[in-house]
């Protein structure tokens, strides 16, 4: 099994170029282009704050190739990538194209595209019919995740889209195209009051399964930690996986636990999400005793 894990934590200390030399010097095979940097997004007023950065600038495509020779030159490539979210501002919106022209540019082959949390399947159906011819043409695969809400009352998450699995799987099949994909992530199935678990969502996607984000949690919050350290059981994730003979990456997005380290120390977290992402791997690979 490949690892690979996001660049986001790790580009905001370091920039983004550093970043994918420290992920391939603590082994990872592949990163996870996340192209937040486009436009910020202000969520108490709903609307987007423009950034300073490459992604934002005409040059977008010449930054995606950059990073893609970036990692080539240090023997890792990149496998997937993250859209800015949310999917129901308008003017988010209008950067999804440049994403997937991003994805391909860099070299990856699934770009995540959240869907809109409070719509249908057949509503957010839409969006990715709008998408679709477009990411044909550059050869990306979207993937669909699946979400959450927050109950403030109850101080636990509910029901959003790709939430369950009927719901997940309903968002996938409603398009019906080999370009539209489910990304798991492990988290947020596994937050108290999502409905579901992963084990469940593995096995209800089957095929549909392309892509994952993969991180640990206190089964409450969507705490986005390192796998292990935390309550979420990954013997029986990988199990699951296994059962649906699961043959893409194992990306970790794990973004918070870089939180703590600065300059100075960076690559030793780094390594330690590696270590936690080879665990994985190991234990994937493993026969069944």
């Amino acid at each position: 099994m490949k690892i690979s894990t996001e660049i986001i934590s790790s580009s905001r200390i370091v920039g983004e170029e550093k970043a994918i030399e420290y992920l391939a010097r603590a082994g990872f095979d592949a990163w996870d282009f996340s192209i937040f940097a486009m436009c910020g997004y202000n969520w108490s007023t709903k609307t987007i704050v423009p950034r300073q950065h490459p992604l934002a600038s005409n040059d977008y495509l010449a930054f995606a190739r950059k990073l893609k020779q970036v990692g080539l030159d240090n023997g890792i490539i990149c496998n997937q990538s993250h859209a800015p979210f949310p999917v129901s501002c308008p003017e988010i919106r209008s950067y999804l194209k440049r994403s997937i022209e991003c994805t391909a540019e860099a070299g990856g082959s699934i770009c995540i595209i959240h869907p809109d949390n409070d719509k249908t399947p057949e509503e957010n159906a839409e969006l990715y019919f709008e998408l679709l011819p477009f990411a044909k043409e550059c050869n990306v695969k979207i993937a669909t995740e699946n979400m959450w809400n927050w109950d403030t009352e109850n101080d636990h998450s509910v029901f959003a889209a790709c939430a369950t699995p009927e719901s997940f799987c309903a968002h996938i099949d409603v398009v019906n195209s080999d370009y539209l994909v489910a990304c798991l992530d492990v988290g947020h199935a596994e937050m108290k009051g999502s409905g579901t678990t992963a084990v469940q969502m593995i096995k209800a996607l089957g095929t549909r399964l392309h892509a994952l984000h993969i991180h640990d949690n206190d089964k409450w919050h969507d705490s986005h930690q390192i796998p292990f350290s935390m309550n979420i059981d990954f013997e029986a994730i990988i199990k699951a996986l296994k059962e649906i003979n699961y043959n893409g990456y194992l990306t970790l997005e794990a973004d918070q636990y870089l939180s703590k380290y600065t300059c100075e120390n960076i690559l030793v977290g780094v390594k330690a999400l590696a270590d936690s992402a080879k665990k994985l791997a190991k234990m994937y690979e493993e026969k069944e005793s």
